[in-house]
Order: C-alpha cells, then sequence, then structure tokens
C-alpha cells in the first residue's frame, strides 16, 4: 500500500534511550525502570507493562492530593516494555533534572521517572477560583516529560519581576514561590474588564516556562 502516512518518519524511531521523541507530539518510554505519568496519557504499548492508579506516599500527602485532585491524575507505570504517550496532540520536551527541582502545571505533565520525589501544591489563595491553581513540585535526579501547546518560551526571572497568565504558564524553578497577583476591577462585572483579572507574580533567581495558548480560562467562583 502506497500513503504518506507509511513515511519512515511515522514509524518507531531506532533509538534504544529510555525516552525518545518519536515526533515532536509522541513520547516513548523503555521500560525496566518505572515511571509515573498523567492518566490517560498511553496511546499505545508493547511488552509486558502494569498500568496502576498511584497512591499517596504519606498521610498529608494523602490529604493533599484529595483536595487538589491531583491523586487522581496519576498512573504508575511498571515491567518489560515500551510505552507511547501523549496528550491532546500537545508538544512534548524533555527536562533532564539533576540533583534540582521544577514545579509544573499539572496541565503540562506528561511523565517523569519514578525515582524523583513529587509533592502536589497549591498557590496561595487559588481556592477563589474555579478548578484552583495546582501545581506539581518535582526534584531529584532524572527525567521529565513536559507538554505545551506550541513552542514553549523560557523567561529568566533574574532580570526582574515576571507575570504571566496561570492558564500559560506550563512550569517554573522550583526555588521560585509565585504570588497571585489581582487586577480584578469592577469594569470586569459588567464586560468591560480586560480579561486578565489575574496573573502569576514570579521574583527571585529561576526560570518560568510559558506558552504561546492562554488554555482554559480561570472562572471567578460565584
Amino acid at each position: 500500500m502506497r500513503s504518506p502516512i507509511f513515511d519512515k518518519d511515522n514509524f518507531r524511531d531506532p533509538s534504544t534511550d529510555r525516552w525518545v521523541l518519536e515526533s515532536s507530539r509522541m513520547l516513548r518510554i523503555g521500560f525496566g525502570p518505572g515511571a509515573i505519568s498523567r492518566k490517560g496519557a498511553m496511546v499505545g504499548y508493547r511488552g509486558n507493562l502494569d498500568f496502576a492508579h498511584q497512591g499517596s506516599k504519606s498521610v498529608g500527602q494523602f490529604f493533599k492530593k484529595q483536595f487538589t485532585g491531583e491523586g487522581k491524575n496519576l498512573m504508575h507505570i511498571t515491567g518489560q516494555g515500551e510505552a507511547w504517550l501523549a496528550n491532546r496532540a500537545q508538544q512534548v520536551f524533555l527536562m533532564e533534572l539533576e540533583n534540582e527541582g521544577i514545579t509544573l502545571n499539572t496541565d503540562h505533565l506528561l511523565a517523569f521517572d519514578d525515582q524523583l520525589s513529587y509533592e502536589p501544591k497549591m498557590l496561595g489563595n487559588a481556592g477563589l477560583m474555579a478548578g484552583g491553581l495546582f501545581n506539581l513540585e518535582i526534584g531529584g535526579s532524572g527525567t521529565v516529560a513536559v507538554t505545551s501547546d506550541g513552542t514553549p518560551f523560557v523567561l529568566d526571572a533574574s532580570q526582574g519581576p515576571i507575570y504571566t497568565d496561570p492558564q500559560a504558564t506550563v512550569a517554573w524553578s522550583a526555588q521560585l514561590a509565585p504570588t497571585i497577583k489581582n487586577d480584578f476591577k469592577m469594569g470586569s462585572l459588567i464586560g468591560r474588564g480586560s480579561g486578565e483579572a489575574f496573573q502569576l507574580a514570579f521574583h527571585g533567581q529561576g526560570f518560568v516556562v510559558i506558552q504561546p495558548s492562554e488554555g482554559w480560562p480561570v472562572q471567578i467562583q460565584s
């Protein structure tokens, strides 16, 4: 059969690396070692793999996960074989951690090595917003796969304060502690607001990764 779908670029990459970008939107992970991924990210696999709900590692983490919903969104992949992961055809990029940490907007997590530590976090008074602003702090040495709507852009927070749209914010250095900047004005109540009522404010040494998309807007709970 002749068809563009059978072009060589659409077949498995021959690399034997553990983490391989088959394309800009498809990740392959090789096993032995386990990995933790977002639930529902597996689009194909080969071999003898087990996909299990990722439970809490401590009582404190259990309560945080129940509050944030993060515990419902992770799965642990173990066994021998390989798995292909993707999410909504978003672009995938890999970050290598070496005894360091990053914080991820949970909407942009795809997978990470299971030897990395992780902790769900909630930003300040984010409970005032529908859906909240819940993040995952990941640390240690290993690989993290992150997704983005389009090609991501890295900003250096050490050059001055950075303010970002929460839905456009992908990840940031773990040493940064963003606060919520509220620009809510009465005009927003009568349809004349800018639509940018809340931003994340970053101050200090580190980087912030943003995407060229605002995703689904954050709404104020009534």
